[in-house]
């Protein structure tokens, strides 16, 4: 451990002023710098030095982790990233011989739980895991409380999923193609549903509509559960699914799939082509998984848990349970996970502002 430089921050950071006591009152009414500042600068230096200390201690990084690590879902309880959370973080817990505490602070367009994540230490026991909505909130909220680039570490994807892209039988269509040219015949009266506005489902279905030159009413649904029951109902026409809503349904008949969102085709749906193949070129639209943490997180550390987080992700038991809902394990490298998060808050930010997407 490298005790000068501990000694040297320490010191700065609590030590007794020695200025006269004439001065210190003269200095108290002429600097006007807030206690508020005070108390953030005092915060940065920490984290600085938790970094540092990190750095210079390379036993420090080869014994990680040496107590619990919380792991931050900025969701309620159940859906993709809780799932993804609970199953990596029970493997990681068997792995690691230290546990993995999932704490779901859901509320604000996922910002409450990744503002923790920013203001934790960068020293690996404190986790987000993030989504795509993670991409998306740059384009939709003028000021978030952090940078989505600069204040997070982005360490690896672990899952991704593509979308179903479903209709109601009703609909006198079996191909993209013929969905299109109907969607065009039908102009602004073939609705489609989605988990809610401004979600990657909602996204989903806009960027089909600027590509394919359509007019597609959106219909929101407060999750993805009521916006399938609503189309399984006929209340809608159509909808870009998770393939675990959606495939029960298909199989028996009440839904019909005509292709899927990713640029390969689905494990879960082999038969049916992709969007970009079946009528659009270069459409895609994925859902991730991943873990980021703080800023300032050691490389030490995010090397660890990336490779701890692809061993987890090659196991056949977790292959096999991920593929029973349609997902797909990914485990990028930090750099490519960082190359994702670029391009997606560039294209979310076309979708949005073209389709002129707004939050309540």
């Amino acid at each position: 451990m490298n005790r000068e430089l501990f000694n040297a921050v320490r010191n700065s950071l609590f030590s007794r002023s020695t200025m006269p006591r004439g001065d210190l009152v003269a200095h108290a009414c002429y600097t006007r710098k807030p206690f508020e500042e005070e108390k953030r600068m005092r915060r940065l230096l920490l984290h600085a030095t938790a970094a540092a200390l990190v750095c210079c201690n390379p036993a420090f990084a080869q014994s990680y982790p040496s107590k619990a690590v919380r792991m931050i879902v900025p969701f309620p309880p159940g859906g993709g990233t809780d799932y993804t959370a609970r199953l990596i973080g029970q493997k990681l817990s068997e792995m690691w011989g230290q546990p993995v505490v999932i704490e779901n602070r859901p509320g604000a367009s996922t910002i409450i739980g990744s503002e923790i994540v920013v203001k934790s230490a960068p020293d690996g026991y404190t986790l987000l895991m993030g989504s795509t909505n993670h991409t998306i909130n740059p384009s939709l909220i003028a000021k978030l409380p952090y940078d989505t680039i600069r204040d997070f570490t982005p360490i690896t994807v672990a899952l991704t999923s593509s979308y179903v892209l479903v209709v109601h039988p009703s609909l006198p269509v079996k191909s993209v193609k013929e969905l299109i040219a109907l969607a065009r015949a039908r102009k602004g009266e073939i609705t489609y549903s989605s988990s809610g506005t401004s979600g990657p489902q909602h996204l989903a279905g806009e960027l089909f509509k600027m590509m394919a030159q359509v007019d597609i009413i959106h219909v929101p649904y407060k999750g993805g559960g009521p916006a399938v029951t609503a189309l399984v109902g006929g209340h809608v026409q159509m909808q870009f699914a998770t393939p675990p809503s959606a495939l029960a349904h298909v199989k028996q008949g009440r839904l019909r799939a005509l292709a899927v969102s990713a640029a390969k085709r689905s494990e879960t749906f082999p038969g049916l082509p992709t969007i970009a193949e079946a009528a659009l070129p270069g459409y895609e639209a994925l859902t991730w998984w991943g873990l980021l943490g703080p800023a300032r997180l050691p490389r030490e550390i995010v090397n660890k848990i990336h490779t701890d987080v692809v061993k987890v992700v090659q196991m056949p038991d977790v292959r096999e349970r991920v593929a029973r809902e349609g997902v797909t394990p990914a485990a990028t490298s930090p750099e490519q996970f960082q190359a994702m998060i670029d391009r997606d808050i560039v294209l979310h930010g076309k979708i949005v502002k073209a389709a002129n997407i707004r939050v309540d």
